[in-house]
């Protein structure tokens, strides 16, 4: 039987000073070979971390990068945490509240190597991106236990294609996954439970990786041009009953590998994770969806040179920000100032390398 595990955390400080001091949690998974764990963070008022304890997912990990967006996941309430067991080709799911989490399903992911998970209200999605890929759809239940849907798994454009990500745009009437290794854009159609598709669109750029939408809908998607030195950019679109419509080119990031990316709840920042320059770029966000870079030179926070920042997490206020530094293992974070600017308020350390997956409340 699944058992609570109460994490706790904030160094010697009691459960009551504990709870008292913490104003959100950060989490993200180990992606072990001997056993994927959720690292769980207890967040400061200021913003700064503390571990407060890690818990078994009863899953396997790969051991390395997954090239990805997505692995842990949180329900929009917040009431419940997604993670993919890579490894071992399945999702458990974690009743949470707040440092304790409670593991309640494990299901398997409906293919192989899952690497992205989405959900919109008690609909779930799972991307596979490894042997056939695919999509594959399930009911969120009363209790946070998953029910396969019948006829959900969907194909991508092509059988082996480097996915990405998938995510359910705000209404939740289209799917989204990015293929690095063909360059394009899958948009499926849902109608009840189940994914219509693909319409399979060009990638304005090359290399779609990571991507998030506004709340308005727009659809911000990083391009990682093979790793390009200094190549990398963000493109922006609207969706349009199938149709991908370019709003904004190719903004370049001046930095590398720009790969994970977040939107501010206000719409009006978007930021982006380079991992081939440990960087992170932000972008002023236009009402029509433009993008323009915050900082002329691209580096609107720096994670430190061989740090590797793959996945990012704001808050759900958006006043913080994450980024998991995957090469060194640890996770810095950012205060999300008023113009944008993001002004650093620590470092943790503590994983190893191939942990994978970032959120935060």
């Amino acid at each position: 039987m699944p058992a609570l595990v109460a994490l706790t955390g904030l160094g010697q400080a009691g459960a009551s000073d504990a709870q008292w001091n913490t104003a959100g949690v950060v989490y993200t998974s180990t992606n072990a070979t001997t056993g994927n764990e959720v690292v769980v963070y207890a967040r400061a008022r200021d913003g700064t971390l503390s571990a407060a304890g890690r818990v078994a997912t009863n899953g396997i990990g790969t051991g390395g990068g997954l090239g990805n967006q997505g692995a842990v996941t949180l329900s929009k309430n917040g009431r419940w945490l997604f993670v993919v067991n890579a490894g071992s080709n399945e999702i458990s799911v974690f009743a949470a509240r707040g440092a304790s989490l409670k593991l309640v399903d494990k299901v398997a992911s409906g293919g192989e190597r899952p690497v992205s998970v989405t959900t919109h209200g008690n609909l779930l999605y799972v991307l596979n991106g490894g042997g056939v890929n695919n999509i594959t759809g399930f009911s969120i239940g009363e209790w946070g236990r998953l029910k396969p849907i019948p006829g959900s798994s969907k194909p991508l454009s092509a059988a082996a294609t480097g996915p990405a990500q998938v995510e359910f745009d705000p209404s939740g009437e289209t799917l989204v996954v990015t293929e690095k290794a063909t360059n394009k854009i899958d948009l499926y159609r849902i109608e009840g439970d189940l994914a219509q598709g693909p319409l399979v669109r060009n990638s304005n750029g090359m290399t779609p990786f990571g991507f998030a939408f506004s709340r308005r809908g727009t659809l911000i998607v990083s391009e990682a041009f093979g790793g390009a030195p200094d190549g990398s950019a963000l493109s922006s679109y609207d969706l349009d009953d199938g149709a991908l419509n370019l709003v904004s080119g190719s903004v370049g990031t001046t930095e590398t590998a720009a790969c994970w990316v977040v939107v501010t709840r206000n719409n009006r920042y978007a930021y982006t994770t380079n991992t081939g320059s440990g960087t992170v770029s932000g972008y002023r966000v236009a009402h029509d969806g433009k993008l323009r870079l915050l900082n002329d030179d691209g580096r609107t926070a720096v994670t430190g040179a061989g740090s590797g920042p793959t996945d990012a997490a704001l808050t759900q206020n958006s006043r913080f920000l994450y980024v998991l530094n995957a090469a060194i293992g640890t996770v810095s974070g950012f205060r999300v100032e008023a113009n944008g600017n993001l002004w650093p308020v620590g470092t943790i350390g503590g994983l190893l390398a191939g942990a994978t997956g970032l959120a935060a409340n």
